[in-house]
């Protein structure tokens, strides 16, 4: 045979052989001719049997039917209950990809998380809410212990007997966690009031067991006093006095003066600047309190209106116990100023004092002024303060050992 197939390998394929052109070219596209003929025969044929008008509309290509049905979403997984939720979150992942939202970093983390504005971008402020005990505050003012004055609403001891420090005291309510006779701590927090970035930080972070000392100045004090009770905190009034070196060194308007203290119109102006509070606290004052004949009168009127008193601590001169203690004015003294030094190594040399004072006679109280370091400093102590077996007390839970005892909602302290 001469065809391409079987020539041998190598052989040129233009290579000329003995056909005459004509007749290589016949062969080769007869068969071609008979295949193209044979298929049409073949499809109109099929066409013509199966009549199928799909196919024959398509010209005999291959096709293929299936069903489409609507898009049915997922059914939504079941939302675990609430309890669930709590129980399961330890177990959850913190990566960024699983906290979503606000919503879960506080339901992840158990703090309250707000931003710097009130909508759009912005840094996100983290802050730990302090464990709430519970214990809810009697509301003020009660129409009982109050009476009108010239500036005023002033407390009083109302005719039935019940005193402002009974009614607006914080309970003492100590933990079962610790011994009954554990040695109790006081802290208190002055000058709240006067900066509203460090009042709300003494709202907010101290955990409510501390005691919080309004200033009479600054705007909103009602407002930021019912805050503070609504908190938790047991809440004081400082009553600004005339200190030794006086006027330089002036503490305010209605500073309470050695040569006006029988004038009790500054002292009820103090007095009448917001409601709820169970006590008063000095502020400065070395040479009032140093004065009997000055001091008693301005105690006198403290002490008819059913309030205690706090001596700041800081005048080694001041006459307060003494002449509280002639008044029966329930009374107590700050044991150690905490933010004497502004350095941290000097706060916690100042609380290791306050707890060693504990120990020895039963119960301490410390003082400091809201100061943003310090009220961080201090929130942490109060947090930590009963693992180490000491137990957190309000002011007037103090007060309240001075030999002087207070009824404090009803039970004798």
């Amino acid at each position: 045979m001469k065809d391409e197939l079987h020539q041998p390998l190598g052989r040129s394929r233009h290579e000329k052989t003995r056909e005459t052109p004509a007749d290589g070219r016949g062969r080769r596209l007869a068969p071609w001719i008979a295949f193209i003929v044979l298929g049409g025969l073949g499809a109109g044929l099929y066409v013509s049997t199966v009549r199928d008008p799909l196919l024959a509309t398509l010209g005999g290509r291959p096709y293929a039917i299936a069903k489409i049905d609507p898009y049915q979403p997922p059914p939504p997984e079941p939302t675990p209950a609430p309890q669930q939720q709590l129980t399961q979150a330890p177990a959850q992942s913190w990566e960024r990809d699983h906290i979503v939202t606000v919503g879960d970093i506080e339901q992840l983390s158990g703090v309250k998380v707000t931003r710097n504005g009130p909508s759009g971008p912005g840094p996100i402020i983290i802050q730990v809410q302090p464990e709430s005990s519970g214990v809810r505050l009697a509301p003020a003012p009660d129409h009982r212990i109050a009476e009108k004055g010239r500036y005023g609403t002033l407390p009083r001891i109302s005719p039935d007997g019940a005193r402002p420090m009974d009614i607006y005291s914080r309970p003492f309510v100590p933990s079962p966690r610790l011994k009954p006779n554990a040695p109790r701590i006081a802290l208190i927090i002055g000058g709240v009031g006067l900066n509203p970035q460090t009042t709300e930080a003494a709202i907010n972070e101290l955990p409510e067991t501390v005691t919080l000392a309004f200033a009479p100045y600054g705007p909103g004090l009602e407002v930021a006093v019912a805050r503070a009770r609504t908190r938790g905190h047991e809440v004081l009034l400082q009553t600004p006095m005339e200190p030794f070196d006086y006027p330089q060194n002036n503490p305010g308007p209605h500073t309470l003066l050695v040569e006006s203290a029988g004038d009790l119109d500054d002292l009820h102006w103090l007095l009448s600047r917001f409601s709820g509070y169970a006590g008063v606290m000095n502020f400065l004052g070395g040479r009032l309190t140093a004065d009997e004949k000055a001091l008693t009168p301005v105690l006198a009127d403290i002490a008819k209106r059913g309030l205690f008193f706090i001596d700041d601590g800081a005048s080694p001169r001041s006459l307060i116990a003494a002449t509280a203690g002639q008044l029966s004015l329930p009374q107590s003294r700050v044991d150690v100023i905490l933010d004497s030094g502004s350095a941290p190594q000097s706060i916690d040399a100042a609380l290791a004092q306050l707890e060693a004072q504990s120990l020895q006679n039963g119960a301490a109280i410390g003082f400091a002024n809201a100061q943003t370091q310090t009220i961080s400093r201090l929130a942490r102590f109060a947090r930590e303060a009963e693992r180490r077996g000491f137990a957190m007390a309000p002011a007037s839970a103090i007060v309240a050992r001075s030999g002087h005892p207070a009824v404090i909602s009803g039970v004798s302290k």
